[in-house]
């Protein structure tokens, strides 16, 4: 009896992608188990190939454009539109537009990034004719709860003495008030549903600032600052439309993004996995599955926060199937994940080495770490004749 392996990663975040993480757990996998049954059910969670994936999925078609950048130059994005929908739907990720990936690391400052391009994606899709927007939320490389995404589609943010801000995060300090006369029109007749983490805050003491404005570049200080600039946009966007999203589930994903277009643009936001879902075939495979392989690019004690591995395991275990998870990096408390449906998990890394290194070798390390895993778990059971799993899952019956 050959065994059956659902692989269902995420992408590596600034090196490859979800369906490259696929192919290559897949061929570490095959030069152990030759005759494994394997299928691939490569994951987004809002984030970078979001809007290929469902595209892809549905039958749909990618739309090339150039936009404003994280950093004020023009980038090359995309957006997409569904295929089989009721609905003209389009369907776009702000990473594509404001991502980590689009910032040099040598100009990392989240006081500066805009989400502009984001408006600009926006403003493309209803120029074509859309009447659903789904927008993915996720691997930002911002700090301005979407204002620079308002901004490109008419909403005005004004200080004290009536004149526009500028762009980024910082600029967020000098809004006094905002004004909606002049946002494209078409907003009011078109459906905006958002896939968001529903972890994520714009402020309080789990505010997007404190948890990611670190890995965008900023030291301490401007960390307290964006908190400040984020507390200061929340209060005015309460005054202006009576709308607290300090704490709302969703509000700080993508740097605030969330609150820019559930406030300013009518979006309802939705936890991601609740979009993600509807169009990918994780849910068709696990009961046809005997493991369950996921992936991503650090597993630590924020994994269990809305990250893909968690999601693939608290699935999986509807089924009670073991659950391994391979990661980049192996951070701070990545124990806790044990509690959440994760069974087991490694790293890819043979030996230290710098993040370029890491990066660039990525396919072949992934790889070897699936054969290193599979050949771990065949020790003592013969895997290929007899799919007997009870090494990682002894409540699972011994298959002859």
């Amino acid at each position: 009896m050959s065994l059956n392996i659902l692989i269902a990663p995420s992408g590596f975040k600034e090196s490859i992608g979800a369906d490259e993480v696929a192919d290559c757990i897949a061929e570490g996998i095959l030069r152990v188990i030759p005759d494994a049954k394997i299928r691939k059910a490569p994951l987004v969670d809002g984030g970078e190939g979001f809007t290929k994936a469902l595209v892809t999925a549905t039958g749909g078609t990618i739309h090339e454009m150039e936009v404003m950048g994280p950093v004020g130059q023009p980038v090359q994005s995309h957006f997409g539109f569904l295929g089989g929908t009721y609905q003209k739907t389009a369907v776009l990720e702000m990473a594509a537009a404001a991502g980590l990936r689009l910032v040099p690391r040598d100009v990392r400052d989240p006081q500066l990034t805009t989400t502009y391009g984001v408006g600009q994606l926006i403003r493309a899709v209803l120029d074509l004719g859309a009447e659903r927007i789904l927008v993915g939320c996720g691997d930002s490389g911002t700090n301005d709860g979407g204002a620079g995404m308002a901004q490109a589609l008419g909403v005005e943010l004004l200080d004290d003495c009536d004149r526009p801000i500028g762009l980024g995060g910082g600029e967020l300090r000098r809004l006094d008030h905002i004004r909606t006369d002049h946002r494209d029109p078409r907003l009011a007749n078109v459906q905006i549903d958002v896939a968001c983490n529903w972890h994520n805050l714009l402020c309080g003491t789990s505010g997007v600032a404190r948890v990611f404005g670190p890995q965008k570049g900023a030291s301490p200080e401007v960390v307290a600052s964006l908190e400040s600039a984020l507390e200061k946009y929340a209060a005015v966007i309460e005054q202006t439309f009576h709308l607290d999203v300090r704490e709302m589930p969703g509000s700080g994903a993508s740097g605030g993004l969330g609150a820019g277009l559930f406030a300013l643009l009518g979006a309802k936001l939705h936890p991601r996995y609740n979009i993600v879902m509807e169009y990918l075939e994780l849910d068709r495979w696990l009961p046809q599955s005997d493991l369950v392989i996921t992936a991503e690019g650090c597993i630590d004690f924020q994994t269990p926060r809305g990250k893909i591995p968690v999601e693939v395991a608290k699935r999986a275990k509807r089924y009670n199937l073991p659950v391994i998870a391979i990661a980049g990096t192996i951070g701070e408390n990545a124990s806790i994940n044990i509690e959440h449906g994760i069974d087991a998990f490694t790293t890819i890394l043979e030996s230290p080495c710098d993040l370029a290194e890491a990066i660039n070798q990525a396919p072949i390390l992934v790889a070897n770490a699936a054969e290193r895993m599979v050949r771990m778990l065949a020790l003592g059971y013969d895997l290929p004749r007899t799919a007997q799993l009870s090494i990682i899952h002894p409540s699972l019956p011994k298959s002859a």
